[in-house]
């Protein structure tokens, strides 16, 4: 048996899919995506009901919902029709999920669900099936055949319905504006909220952590300098503070190479003009971009003046857990 040739298969068929559902998208999932954001305008919830592998989804639907800064419950249709119905409000959004679309827990709970003033959003592979007939919104999930070699564990069609739910989280979060800053919000813990909501100025390297000299130094004195601060690089300024450029460790061996007496020569002479450099009132994770982007151990960072307050040392946002 060649089992990456039958992995191959599985993926090759589910992408497939995929394909498909995505050149079928149509107005459905347009008022489906404004039904969203008007059901979050007026202050409502989503709602997810699926039974089965169709619950599992949802359960991962309604986690990237309530990421994304979308309200999101899960209501499990069992229990609903034992008082969890209580969770459903007027106002509220319903996503359905039903791959036949007549799934008989799901239809059970549909008319004591219509009877609220809510939305009813179908994901179903069956669009003309009873789900499907009572549901404000159609979105088709259907799949030619699933990626089980006996074409009946859900594959292809659970894949095709977790997308769905992505599709329209994502273009949702586009739709009312959600920023970085609001993400970090809702990801407190961890680098990435920690790389979100930290400023510039709260990692970098100012005061005596600092190593700066004047455009007049030498490059001794900007060695003593980064010795005492013990910094990797020196930060070069005009007399009036505003940024000239920056000479690192790495400049000083690269010179010393060439010539064995450059201590007493002037720093100017060795140092990187213009260098790399971000605002102290920007977010870290734009210096985390900077850092990444140029492939530079450190970048200076500057005041809205263009005066040279900090150094930003990617050791350090390893430190901070800031990557």
């Amino acid at each position: 048996m060649d089992f990456l040739a039958n992995a191959r298969r599985v993926i090759e068929i589910e992408t497939g899919a995929l394909e498909r559902m995505a050149a079928r998208l149509d107005g459905s999932f347009v008022r489906a995506v404004e039904m969203l954001r008007e059901t979050l305008d007026r202050r409502g919830k989503i709602v997810v009901v699926g039974i089965g592998k169709s619950g599992n989804i949802g359960h991962k639907i309604a986690a990237t919902l309530n990421s994304t800064g979308a309200t999101a419950v899960v209501l499990n249709s069992q229990n609903a029709l034992h008082g969890d119905l209580g969770m459903v409000s007027d106002g509220d959004a319903v996503l359905l999920l039903s791959y036949s679309g007549e799934t008989p827990e799901l239809l059970d709970l549909l008319p004591h669900v219509k009877r609220f003033d809510v939305f009813l959003i179908a994901l179903t592979g069956k669009t003309n099936s009873t789900l499907g007939e009572h549901s404000d919104v159609v979105l088709d999930t259907s799949v030619d055949r699933e990626a089980c070699p006996l074409n009946l564990a859900p594959t292809s069609s659970s894949t095709a319905m977790l997308v769905m739910g992505d599709a329209l989280a994502m273009v949702l979060l586009e739709a009312r504006g959600f920023t970085e800053e609001q993400f970090a919000r809702f990801h407190p813990g961890g680098a990435l909220g920690r790389a979100l909501l930290t400023r510039v100025s709260d990692i970098m390297r100012a005061g005596e952590q600092l190593a700066a000299v004047s455009l007049g130094a030498t490059v001794r004195d900007a060695l003593e300098a980064m010795s005492k601060a013990r910094s990797g690089a020196c930060v070069v300024t005009e007399t009036d503070g505003r940024l000239a450029g920056i000479f690192t460790h790495g400049d000083f061996a690269r010179c010393y190479q060439r010539d064995a007496f450059v201590g007493d020569k002037s720093v100017a002479d060795f140092m990187t003009r213009r260098p790399i450099s971000v605002e102290a009132d920007s977010l870290a994770v734009e210096a985390v971009q900077t850092i990444g982007s140029h492939r530079v151990d450190d970048v200076v960072v500057l005041d809205g003046e263009g005066r040279a307050v900090g150094l930003v040392d990617t050791q350090d946002l390893a430190r901070l857990k800031i990557v």
